[in-house]
């Protein structure tokens, strides 16, 4: 192969800027020297091998009529970095990296001047494509992303406090005119997406909710839509998300971050609005969650037929511009008092239009957006009786057989509410609260045995059971999530509970990834005394466990006893840094992403930390659910 040169790329790793350059002769890099380069973006997660293994990769040459360059395997012969010239003029233009084998990122010179200006997640990693168009290691645009994606950037934006990370997600003035949508459409879109920067730089700066440890967790919306040609002056179909939420996680505590609407551009999602966030004392933007079924509907003029046939009267018209013209006003509200009686407005012109509504999805669709924003306002102090009002709506809905699944969405989300409420009161009684939550919970699933929500309610009694000592009520419990929602994500979390209360003398498998990428299954420690720890940074009691741990390997490692972690966190950068910080000799830690819905949290059912198990020296489990105070003990009386 003939002289290829790596041109200097910048490469960001923790927070350090730094210049990586080769020149060779026929001869590739240094193994070493290769595995310096790092992906120019943050978010990635890629094989990263240790110096032993490092020591046991391989560099080749890798040659034909398009193309040529380098590629580095691990000892097992899968690909860890791929170095190409696409266009044979002895220059890397092509940085890929790789996880188990498959190819997850890749920086590129698309123009061949030696700098990168082009980003792609790959495979598993998704389908985000970056422009940097100035070449200085900073996203300008977005050539690709899903409304998943989308979503999850926002989300990062606001915990970076990061402004022009989320202006690079807005709908552009040259992108909406593309849309060919009508002019009053046009209008309120532009007026919302004038003020969204602001409104977000707002919004980032009050917020108490989400920090720097906020990580995304899940996508929210019910399935999009198309606002056909001909509609409301369209000239062509569009494709929205209407009422976007994603679900996040700030060190254990699960909130949600309000998106809106998305829209589709080609091969990217826009957001239009500034996001909102449920329950922050910030005053964020409240409108801009409907912009097109909504609108579209309240343009439509009295007596004329949209696509679906419905005939809107000049009632409901009246309403939809009464909502439009409240949102607004609830967004500046000066006062709780003021709050309260706009949101007040805002439910009782909800109502109505459920109750106007002329088919089952129109129904569904004005109750469900009724009941999370009662629920919503409840929680966050903006209408003091949201909960009655949910719980009015409920038995409303209950005594029609055709809303029956309605009817539990508005009571869960009024439990839930009220709950929230309750635990949240300077005089709260903790004891009662716990016995009137479980009480409204059973009566619940007996009343709404099949509704979507009932696998959630079965799985909050059965972890009641099981911590308070009820085992039979708690299996009995999980056995029917499983039994009667085998489909769901709730039955595979129900099933390794029951694997767990029934682990003691069996043997477990527990297998997955270590923080060095390296494959680790428990039955490679076999003929040692093992305590299995799910733990989290976000766990007090847990770190603390893991100190006492420290000086339990030291004692008895060499004894047979052996410490196997597994981390639930939901960003492994966060546990890897603690764990390189405080330094636990004598263990070995898994991390799957997930949290605790990963599958190695779901593989045992785990539901609250500290959780740690000890297992015989033949893979048998002895204790389920032992405490680091009882574990020297038990060591004592095994290890003589």
């Amino acid at each position: 192969m003939h002289s290829l040169r790596i041109a200097p790329a910048v490469a960001l790793a923790a927070g350090v800027l730094f210049l990586f350059a080769t020149t060779v002769d026929a001869k590739p890099p240094k193994i070493k020297d290769a595995l310096k380069l790092k992906p120019i973006q943050r978010d990635v997660t890629y094989d990263q091998p240790t110096a032993a293994e490092a020591a046991k990769c391989t560099i080749d040459t890798e040659n034909d009529d398009r193309q040529h360059g380098w590629v580095v395997r691990n000892a097992d012969g899968q690909v860890l970095r791929r170095f190409v010239d696409t266009n044979r003029d002895k220059v890397v233009d092509r940085w890929c990296y790789f996880r188990a084998g498959v190819e997850v990122y890749r920086d590129v010179d698309s123009d061949f001047n030696g700098k990168v200006d082009q980003h792609r997640w790959l495979n598993t990693a998704g389908r985000r494509w970056a422009i940097d168009k100035n070449e200085d290691g900073t996203i300008d645009r977005w050539r690709a992303i899903s409304a998943e994606e989308v979503s999850a950037e926002v989300v990062a934006a606001l915990a970076t406090r990061d402004s022009r990370r989320f202006a690079r997600l807005l709908l552009t003035s040259d992108e909406l005119k593309q849309l060919g949508l009508g002019k009053s459409t046009q209008q309120r879109l532009a007026t919302a997406m004038g003020s969204s920067v602001g409104r977000f730089d707002k919004l980032a700066k009050q917020s108490r909710q989400l920090s720097s440890d906020t990580r995304w967790i899940d996508f929210s919306a019910v399935q999009p839509g198309i606002v056909p040609a001909g509609e409301n002056g369209s000239t062509k179909d569009v494709i929205v998300y209407e009422n976007v939420a994603a679900m996040v996680d700030t060190k254990g505590k699960q909130g949600l971050v309000h998106i809106g609407t998305l829209i589709e551009v080609g091969d990217v999602w826009r957001v239009v609005s500034a996001p909102r966030l449920s329950g922050d004392g910030a005053t964020a933007d409240a409108s801009g969650d409907s912009f097109f079924f909504r609108q579209v509907a309240a343009s439509v003029p009295s007596g004329s037929a949209p696509s679906g046939g419905t005939v809107l009267t000049d009632e409901v018209q009246k309403l939809l511009a009464q909502l439009e013209k409240l949102e607004p006003q609830i967004a500046t509200a000066k006062s709780p008092s003021a709050m309260a009686k706009l949101n007040a407005q805002r439910a009782e012109i909800l109502e109505q239009l459920y109750s106007q509504a002329q088919s089952d999805e129109e129904r569904d669709a004005w109750g469900r957006q009724l009941a999370d924003m009662l629920s919503t306002a409840a929680q966050s102090g903006g209408l003091p009786d949201g909960v009655e009002r949910l719980n009015r709506f409920s038995k409303k809905l209950a005594k029609q057989k055709s809303q029956r699944d309605l009817a539990a969405y508005a009571r869960y989300r009024a439990m839930m509410a009220a709950y929230s409420m309750d635990m949240q009161s300077p005089k709260a009684d903790f004891v009662k609260i716990q016995e009137q939550w479980l009480k409204d919970l059973n009566t619940f699933v007996k009343e709404f045995p099949t509704s979507p929500d009932a696998p959630d309610a079965m799985l909050q009694l059965a972890t009641a059971e099981e911590f308070a000592g009820e085992e039979d009520k708690a299996k009995s419990w999980y056995g029917r999530i499983v039994k009667e929602f085998a489909n769901s994500d709730v039955a595979r979390k129900a099933e390794g509970a029951m694997r767990r209360l029934n682990s003691v003398g069996k043997v477990i498998s527990i297998r997955g990834k270590d923080f060095k990428n390296r494959n680790v299954s428990i039955a490679g420690l076999r003929k040692r005394y093992v305590l299995v720890q799910y733990w989290a940074t976000w766990c007090e009691p847990c770190k603390e466990d893991m100190e006492d741990l420290t000086d339990l390997v030291s004692k008895y490692g060499r004894k047979g006893f052996a410490i196997l972690g597994v981390n639930v966190d939901n960003d492994r950068a966060t546990a890897q840094a603690f764990l390189q910080k405080s330094k636990f000799p004598g263990r070995i830690d898994l991390y799957e992403p997930g949290g605790l819905d990963s599958r190695l949290a779901n593989e045992m059912g785990v539901l609250t930390l500290p959780t740690m198990l000890l297992v015989d020296p033949k893979g048998k489990v002895i204790n389920r659910n032992i405490h680091v105070g009882e574990l020297e003990d038990e060591l004592k009386k095994r290890l003589k």
